[in-house]
């Protein structure tokens, strides 16, 4: 089968080479005439929740998987990423004072960005890239990696799915002896074609991205006259932007100026991943470009994708060290600049994965990391995650 370009204005990148155009078509018609995955007063809510967080009011801690896969979107396993995310989310309370908005990476996180659209195996075969589960599959067949649109309904039957499960846990219907608290979920709105399709009529009168609460727009595609921000645009969902030490100052003003609301601090966060030895000089050569405008959005630190690195193995995988080095740094860049961390954005496992370390001397060695199960990129493990957690408490 002959993959198929997709047929997207110009300027949208990362978009998936789909096998059927026609096929494509079709899913997105059955996309349009489903039923909204979220309503549109939780993501109002949200809104509100983020613009406390701004106001250093309140904290977002944002937890989940890299890349989820459909395999997970059973009770059993939403259930598990729920009470991972829920406890940490106590643990940062208790510790730091500050009551935590609850938001997973989840229901929706089924498609990624990558830094290259094929890659070769050993054998010499050269396979398009593992895209998420949302595109094709990661088992390095050519059967496998097709970018079949039928995956589309998948997702957005799994993410029901998820959704379902989340909302029992929080009405206390899921077998949960803790009180229940609010679970948002966010993910990347990569998928233009899917995204678009899924957008609904809010309650103002304007129109909302019925995929998830809170949506947010990569560091790969974040250009200011390309689809994803002009998406962004569009709906009135909160929002996030990927800000990466790439970024000018320029665009980061044109992207608050585009996407922020002054009257709503929450609409806009600008979620900073510029690895340990940059965070510092460029958030704080950004906030002197934004002067009073900084203000206006909620800040949160992802200091995870800023920090990954090759161990001797030839395994991607992070140091937890670098992760809370760059948390350091965010918050006192911050500070320096009389403004409140709003939030932190994690990769999480819910089970004792090896795929980061707690140290950068441990990635000089040879020997494979034995517990690694991401289909992308490396997870804190809940030790971990605890520990980072704990750490930005105290910062805090």
């Amino acid at each position: 089968m002959t993959a198929t370009r997709l047929l997207l204005p110009a300027r949208a990148l990362q978009q998936p080479e789909w096998a059927s155009l026609d096929e494509l078509k079709d899913v997105l018609l059955s996309l349009e005439a489903k039923p909204p995955l979220v309503d549109h007063t939780a993501c109002a809510d949200l809104t509100t929740e983020l613009g406390r967080a701004a106001r250093g009011e309140a904290f977002v801690l944002q937890a989940g998987e890299c890349a989820e896969r459909f395999a997970d979107a059973n009770p059993e396993t939403v259930l598990a990423k729920a009470d991972q995310l829920h406890l940490l989310a106590d643990e940062f309370t208790d510790a730091g004072g500050l009551p935590t908005v609850r938001m997973g990476r989840i229901a929706g996180q089924y498609a990624k960005p990558r830094s290259n659209p094929t890659e070769t195996l050993s054998d010499g075969t050269v396979l398009p890239v593992y895209r998420g589960d949302a595109v094709n599959a990661p088992e390095p067949t050519p059967a496998a990696r097709a970018a079949l649109p039928s995956r589309l309904l998948l997702a957005y039957r799994n993410a029901g799915n998820t959704l379902s499960t989340l909302l029992e846990r929080d009405l206390g219907l899921a077998g949960r002896t803790a009180a229940p608290q609010r679970t948002y979920a966010g993910h990347e709105a990569l998928l233009l074609e899917y995204e678009q399709a899924l957008v609904r009529p809010d309650a103002d009168g304007g129109r909302y991205g019925s995929s998830g609460h809170f949506l947010w727009i990569g560091d790969r595609t974040r250009q200011p006259d390309h689809q994803h921000v002009q998406f962004a645009a569009s709906v009135s969902n909160p929002v996030g932007v990927k800000i990466g030490p790439k970024a000018s100052p320029e665009e980061v003003r044109t992207l608050v100026r585009m996407l922020g609301d002054r009257g709503r601090p929450g609409r806009l966060s600008l979620i900073v991943r510029m690895g340990r030895e940059q965070i510092v000089p460029r958030l704080t050569a950004l906030l002197r470009a934004l002067g009073d405008e900084a203000a206006g959005v909620a800040w949160i630190c992802d200091p995870m994708h800023g920090n990954t690195r090759t161990n001797g193995a030839g395994q991607k995988s992070r140091a937890v060290d670098d992760v809370m080095t760059e948390i350091e740094g965010f918050v006192s860049a911050l500070h320096a600049h009389g403004l409140r961390p709003a939030g932190l954005m994690l990769e999480t496992a819910h089970r004792p994965v090896t795929e980061c370390v707690d140290t950068a001397a441990e990635l000089a060695s040879p020997t494979p990391l034995p517990h690694y199960e991401s289909a992308c990129d490396p997870r804190l493990s809940p030790r971990q995650a605890r520990r980072v957690v704990a750490r930005t408490a105290a910062l805090l």
